[in-house]
């Protein structure tokens, strides 16, 4: 990861980056407590470790069948709110100049929010 990331990253988790990857872990935890949500608390561990740190990270997606099983139901269960919320205050972001880096990235999030059986955060 290279200077410009570690920065961003810094301004991203002092400007919310952590509320945010807090909010996921929770929700994790909660998922897990009953053996059927497991795969959906792995999903929301998934996000806080893109939302805590974005930049410097790729998001490589696959799965297969099983996946997109597993993705129509997280979407209609949490992913479509997330993935809109993500979209617009990307979309705000962009407006500007100097917050078109952190646009991108909450593009990438709301990407992820869509679709995160099969992806894999690196």
């Amino acid at each position: 990861m290279g200077c410009l990331s570690v920065l961003f990253n810094l301004i991203w988790i002092l400007t919310g980056g952590w509320m945010t990857a807090l909010a996921f872990l929770l929700a994790g935890v909660v998922f897990c407590v009953t053996i059927v949500g497991i795969p959906l608390g792995r999903q929301a561990f998934k996000m806080a470790s893109l939302t805590l740190a974005p930049f410097g990270k790729t998001v490589t997606y696959g799965g297969g069948a099983p996946s997109l099983v597993a993705n129509v139901f997280w979407v209609v269960l949490v992913g479509l709110w997330t993935a809109i919320g993500y979209a617009v205050e990307g979309a705000i972001f962009c407006v500007t100049i100097v917050g078109i880096p952190f646009g991108l990235q909450l593009f990438k999030m709301a990407k992820l929010a869509l679709c995160p059986f099969g992806a894999e955060v690196r």
